[in-house]
Order: C-alpha cells, then structure tokens, then sequence
C-alpha cells in the first residue's frame, strides 16, 4: 500500500507543474534580419493558440534590421500573451534593436554582466557624410559659435546627424522608443539619450536607472522574480503566475534556417550571381537544361531574399547592366571594350548593393573580389572559345560532315532513308543495307540538294 501511494503521489507531483499551464522559451543568439522576426512571430503566435501563460524571449544581439525589429515589436505589443525579454547568459548583450526590444516587452530582465543600449539608428546604405567625422566637427563648431552649445544640448546634440534625412530618422527613433517606454512605465529619458548620445548600461545600472524590471542569473530564478507581477496588456491588465511553470524550449525549425541562410547578404549575392550565370549559359547552350534549371532556381531564391533585405537598387542595376554588357560583346565584337565595361560594372554593383555597419548584413569582399575573378576568367574562356569556333568550318560544309557518325531513324529502301547527326534529320544514301538504329558514318555530301553519303559504320564482329 505504501508503495502505490509512492507511485500515484510522485505521478501526482510529476503532473502538478504542467497543470495546462506553460512557457515558451526562444532563444534569439544573432542579429535581428527576416530569419529572426519569423521565428519569433510565429512562435509567439503559436503560444497564443496553445494558451501559454508567458513566453522568454532569451536576447543576445549585436542589433539588425529596423523593419525586422518593428514587426517583432508590433507583435508583442499586440500579444495575448506577456513577453519577458531577457538578456542572457552571461556576456550577452542586447544593443541597438535589441534595446527597443527590451523597452517593448511586458518583463524587460538582464543576467548579471550583461549590457544593453547603444540605440543611434544608422541608416543602410546611408551617405558618407552620417559617418564622416569632419561633418560632426563641422556642426559642433557651428553651435559653439551660435553660443547655443549648453542650450541646444538636449535638442542638438553633437552626435546628431547634420543632414535633414539623418536628423529625422534620429527623432523618429527618439520618439517611437520613448512611446514604448511611457508604455510600461520605464526610463524614457534615459532611452532617449540611447539613440541620440548610443550610451549603454550594465545590468545593476539598467535596474538601478528603471530601465529594466529584473535581474535574474537563470530561468528559475526569472520565473520565481516576475510570478505575481502585473503586466499592461493589449487589452487590459494581467497578473503573471509563473511559479511551478512547465517551460518548453522552442528550437528553430528548418524554415528559420533556410530563411537564415538564403536572407546571408553574401549568399544572397552569390545565389544572384550564380543564377544569372546559369541563364546566360543555357541562352549559349541551348537544350542543356541543368544550368537553366540551376539558374532560374538560384535566381529566384536570390530573388526573395532580395525582397526582405535592404537593398540598393542602384548596386543590383550596376550588376544587371555589367552581365548584359558581357553578353552584348559575345555577339558584337567590341574588341573586349564592353567586357572589360561589364566586369567593372559587376565588380562596383557587388560593393554597394548591400551597405551599413552592420558586417552581418553587408557582402564579404573575398566573395566580391572571387566573383570578379570569377567573371573575368569566365569572359575570357567564353570569349577563346567563340574565337576558336570562328576558326572551325561551319557544320554544314563537306569539310566538316566527312568522318561523322550517325544514328538511322528509319530503314533504308533503294538505298534511300534518314539519319540523326547532332540534333538534326538528314536524307541519306547508302550502297549497303542499313536498318533503323544502326550507326553509320558520313563518308561525302552529294553535290545535288542536302544528301548525305553513309556507310555503315563496322561492329566488332565484323571487324573480327
């Protein structure tokens, strides 16, 4: 009796933490691209459909995307279920997107050594002048001189872009940051000073500033913290219970890899080049089909990832251009004028079709300076072997037909029938009888019309 009591409690309190009750733990370890935003909108979703009680985000990113970062964060302003982002482990950060992130969600918990902040957007593909530090000098020198310096600090500060469009995406940024701050109650003042001045904190410093909720070392401890906190949800207010809460690990799942792996802006790059290769070789070779099939594949995926990453249109054009460049000059002898054109312009769309801060996000220069090569290598062998067909004589002489086999489509009566050479149908005369699938050789083309002179080409047994 005493043992089947052992049983049914330890089943009891095997149960008791589930109860119908879970969490959902993602684990976000990278930049903040298209890959991110779908495992993390999906998943927050699906935690919605199962009723969780709550979902850790568990953050450590150098930053990413701002349309990417804006999804997510619509999402989990628009959850039915409370979002704790935490920084974690150790050693992680959450800067740049990350920190609008952390000021988006219900619980906002850092692990000890653990840094947020550095929030200044910085704009892909943005002007020299955003980077350049003579411009800063240049309107840090313009205040001083206004004598504004001490009044205009807060507006003006001397970080701030100096040109229009720099300014608004920093003001922007500053206000829809300090919406989500006021949101739940956190340090806007603090956030603002995170874009315009990019300071960071550390994790007691972010507690101490009221810029986070918690500091927790591990899950349990993170749970134990928030259970009975009240949240502001979409749609009112909720109390977390977390206390003895069943967590399931989410994992990502073979469409975040690939959609990871195809939005890479250097295998993106590679993927465009390789399709548009692989089209360019099946217009020479017609009939090939596998560097078409590859092409139009590798095209299409290039294609898509393009559409979710930011891109400049003026880089993908350069390179567009540069490849009809290369193939005009196959057919129109330009003395190598508009190849050597089409590989400098393929080399200058490869530099700035992705551009930014970010190395996560821009092309890898061994992949720019190898797809160069590669383009220059490939011009010339295509440009030595038409020049070496152009030597040949054509197909159609006798020259060239003399000493070639073919293949008999149909048997041959009074010494007349048809043969397959390399892709086309031929009359043929032959002193020998010849049967449909026999192998024959070319041994003269007849003076009148389009005939060709066969033998029939010996087996082994007859030369035996």
């Amino acid at each position: 009796a005493a043992l089947i009591l052992a049983v049914l409690a330890g089943f009891v309190f095997a149960q008791e933490p589930d109860n119908g009750r879970r969490g959902y733990i993602l684990t976000v370890d990278d930049a903040i691209g298209p890959a991110t935003r779908d495992h993390i909108v999906r998943n927050i979703t699906r935690a919605e459909k199962d009723g969780a009680e709550v979902v850790v985000l568990r953050l450590n990113t150098p930053g990413g995307l701002d349309a990417s970062m804006r999804d997510i964060i619509r999402k989990i302003l628009a959850s039915e279920v409370p979002v704790v982002t935490w920084v974690a482990p150790a050693g992680s950060r959450a800067a740049s997107a990350g920190t609008y992130m952390m000021y988006a969600s219900h619980i906002a918990a850092m692990a000890p050594a653990t840094n947020l902040g550095s929030a200044t957007p910085v704009q892909m593909g943005g002007s020299e002048s955003d980077k350049s530090p003579s411009t800063w000098d240049r309107v840090r020198d313009a205040m001083k001189q206004d004598g504004d310096e001490g009044a205009n600090a807060t507006e003006e500060p001397e970080n701030l872009p100096a040109d229009a469009m720099g300014r608004k995406v920093v003001n922007d940024a500053v206000a829809y940051i300090k919406g989500l701050a006021e949101r739940h109650g956190r340090n806007a003042e603090w956030a603002e000073r995170a874009v315009r001045e990019a300071v960071s904190l550390t994790s007691s410093e972010a507690l101490e500033q009221n810029v986070v909720d918690v500091i927790a070392a591990n899950l349990p401890e993170l749970l134990e913290a928030i259970d009975g906190r009240e949240v502001r949800m979409a749609n009112g207010t909720r109390t977390l219970q977390t206390a003895n809460l069943a967590i399931v690990e989410i994992e990502t799942d073979w469409r975040t890899e690939l959609l990871a792996i195809i939005t890479n802006p250097t295998l993106a790059y590679m993927l465009l080049m390789v399709g548009i290769y692989g089209l360019v070789l099946e217009g020479y070779n017609p009939g090939a089909m596998v560097p078409g099939v590859i092409g139009g594949i590798c095209l299409l995926l290039a294609l898509y990832a393009f559409q979710i990453l930011p891109v400049n249109f003026a880089g993908l054009a350069l390179i567009l251009l540069g490849m009809a460049l290369i193939g005009v000059e196959l057919f129109i002898p330009a003395f190598g004028i508009l190849g050597v054109g089409g590989i400098v312009a393929v080399v200058a769309g490869s530099v700035i079709l992705f551009e930014g801060d970010m190395p996560e996000f821009r092309i890898n220069t061994y992949a720019i300076v190898g797809m160069g090569g590669g383009s220059a290598l490939i011009f010339g062998g295509i440009v030595w072997v038409a020049a070496r067909s152009l030597r040949r004589p054509r197909l159609s002489s006798r020259e060239a037909m003399v000493g070639l086999e073919a293949e008999a489509i149909q048997d041959f009566m009074d010494g007349l029938g048809r043969v397959h050479l390399r892709g086309e149908n031929w009359s043929a005369r032959s002193e020998h009888p010849i049967r449909q699938g026999d192998t024959v050789r070319v041994i003269a083309m007849e003076e009148e019309g389009l005939v060709l002179s066969v033998t029939p080409t010996p087996t082994g047994n007859d030369k035996q």
